[in-house]
């Protein structure tokens, strides 16, 4: 069978040590890949970037993508949501812009190009008075970061799949794409994960192989959940990203911690590799 990079998503908050035992937790789970989440800025330097490139040369996992957060407030639903998350809010644009730009400089320092975040619950309509104003700070990390050759995802959940793609065309920097979450699109109610590959696939750069249920209120998400437990249909998701010639990285994230985690992780990485045999 092919060789693939499938790995998971971990966190870095300046513990070198809590870094080194999640590189050789992947490891253990005959993984080599992940995407590294990056807070606060204070750990940024460039003496902890040699230090986390050395961790992960140790244990043999390439860095695929940088995670960019922003600091609080962040509420994930449907009513605060939408006016905490993200650089759509105008109270934290600014602010959050320029955090975006510190990760992508310490992603640079780690030798990774893609850099993903939420830019949070995108105005579907080309019409409203918001769009232009988040279409150009958009295009102002895009731009920063190209001049590094660097690509700025966004993750797929708070915007249907024609709003984000509106946007990438809109924008138009050649260096925007998208980190495929797969539950995502389910749990924010905004499409089918194997239908919006349709929409956008061409642009899929990463992803985070998750499931989840549609939700069954207005103001909450749906429930995440193992993957091949929910309804994201992981064959076909990974069918239509060949179709559409994707080559990257298949990350799982599971949105929770402990043994149970890694026995999830365990259970994501063997359905992937099933689901990729199939198709070889």
């Amino acid at each position: 069978m092919k060789s693939y990079e499938i790995g998971a998503l971990i966190g870095y908050s300046g513990n070198l040590e809590a870094l080194d035992a999640d590189f050789a937790r992947l490891k253990s789970l005959e993984l080599n890949a992940c995407q590294l989440n990056v807070h606060p800025s204070s750990v940024m330097t460039e003496e902890a970037a040699e230090a986390v490139k050395t961790l992960a040369a140790k244990h043999g996992i390439r860095i695929t993508a940088v995670w960019a957060g922003w600091s609080a407030p962040a509420v994930w639903n449907f009513y605060e949501g939408p006016t905490t998350l993200g650089i759509v809010p105008e109270q934290y644009r600014e602010k959050r812009i320029a955090e975006i730009k510190t990760e992508a400089a310490f992603a640079r320092l780690l030798g990774v190009t893609d850099v993903i975040t939420h830019a949070g619950f995108l105005p579907e309509d080309p019409n409203s008075p918001d769009f232009l104003p988040i279409k150009e700070a958009i295009a102002d990390i895009a731009e920063e970061l190209k001049q590094y050759g660097q690509y700025f995802l966004f993750e797929t959940g708070q915007e249907t799949p024609v709003a984000m793609l509106r946007y990438i065309e809109e924008v138009g920097t050649g260096n925007l794409g998208i980190n495929l979450d797969t539950a995502n699109l389910i749990l924010y109610g905004k499409a089918n994960t194997v239908d919006a590959i349709e929409v956008f696939g061409r642009y899929v750069r990463n992803t985070h192989f998750k499931d989840g249920f549609y939700p069954t209120t207005g103001r909450e998400l749906g429930h995440e959940c193992a993957l091949g437990d929910g309804r994201a249909n992981v064959p076909g998701i990974i069918a239509a990203l060949k179709n559409c010639g994707y080559e990257g990285p298949y990350i799982i994230e599971r949105e929770i911690s402990g043994d149970q985690q890694t026995k999830d992780i365990a259970k994501a990485r063997d359905l992937i590799l099933s689901c990729l045999a199939a198709l070889d």
